[in-house]
């Protein structure tokens, strides 16, 4: 009989498994307006209550968690936004708004971890229910949280050199438009099927980069894809499509890429590092309980890109957000 370590610590063990509660008081705090609230100052529970029209009993558990979590800072009895609520949180206009994301997690994801051992047990999703307002709720969360990673990418990655950038198959025209941003003499080509290409052609217009920019209506497994591209992204295709699939895609990339051409892939992707990176692995989790889609292993992804003809050179993580691989053409 095995006895514990003396000195073992269990607060990790605690920590994963009272997980549920700091998220669930995230939401009530996001949809409550706590952080909005804040967003005018510092305040006492008392005055916190007042601003978000809560019991002031509520609003102390709510900020005092939050506190706790690093969500919030608490000075002499009153409580204040971190720079990060402050920035997606409290509705300001400089930073991605996350609060449609948090809803989405909310009344879409955590219903269904509810029967994520039934999902262990069979590896199969649970049913999806777009009943009602649900669908435009799951719409708008997901294409959040991708103007997030959309966002972190053009902070973590120069496009400036590039002059041809192919974003192709996506679904969201926000990696586009950020790239298009920072690189201000390059031209983008958007190309996927039809069900996106309005969503991606006004995202363009409302940037003002519509004379910068093109989109292509074809499939991305099928169709015809427009070449001599130096700069060729690849943004959340790979979870969506099995192994063969996948390394079609990655080789239409490269006959799209010209001599020398850098692809960014991004997704998120399960490694073999000694500390897996977390946020990959949950969301290997929310993947297939949500529809049974695949977070690769690195490893198996770079073994398709060299197959191809692309050189991985790098893995970079984006903060909250998936990891690129970088590539270069051979």
């Amino acid at each position: 009989m095995s006895h514990p370590s003396p000195g073992a610590d269990p607060s990790s063990i605690l920590g994963v498994a009272t997980g549920y509660m700091a998220a669930k008081q995230l939401f009530a705090a996001s949809e409550a307006g706590v952080f909005a609230a804040l967003a005018d100052g510092p305040a006492t529970a008392a005055e916190l209550a007042g601003r978000a029209g809560l019991p002031e009993r509520t609003a102390r558990i709510l900020a005092d968690t939050l506190s706790g979590l690093g969500l919030l800072t608490r000075e002499n009895g009153r409580y204040a936004n971190s720079p990060a609520t402050a920035a997606y949180l409290a509705g300001g206009e400089d930073g991605v708004d996350l609060r449609p994301f948090l809803a989405f997690l909310d009344a879409i994801s955590y219903p269904h971890w509810l029967g994520f051992g039934a999902t262990t047990a069979s590896a199969e999703p649970q049913p999806l229910d777009f009943s009602g307002d649900r669908m435009q709720t799951f719409m708008t969360g997901v294409m959040t949280y991708n103007a997030l990673h959309a966002k972190m990418l053009a902070e973590n990655f120069d496009f400036t050199p590039f002059s041809r950038i192919l974003d192709f198959g996506g679904l969201s025209g926000a990696f586009l438009v950020e790239a298009l941003r920072t690189a201000e003499k390059a031209h983008g080509t958007f190309v996927a099927p039809g069900d996106f290409l309005e969503f991606t052609r006004k995202a363009l217009d409302d940037a003002g980069l519509a004379d910068r920019s093109n989109v292509v209506e074809s499939d991305p497994l099928t169709g015809e894809i427009p070449d001599g591209f130096d700069c060729v992204l690849l943004e959340h295709v790979v979870h969506r499509f099995d192994v063969e699939q996948n390394r079609t895609l990655i080789e239409k990339a490269r006959r799209a890429a010209a001599p020398g051409a850098t692809l960014v892939l991004l997704d998120f992707f399960l490694d073999d590092d000694p500390d897996q990176r977390v946020i990959d692995a949950l969301h290997a989790g929310e993947y297939l309980v949500i529809d049974g889609t695949v977070v690769y292993p690195e490893s198996e992804v770079r073994g398709w890109l060299t197959a191809a003809g692309w050189e991985p050179v790098e893995t970079r993580a984006l903060p909250g957000s998936p990891r690129i691989i970088i590539a270069e053409a051979r």
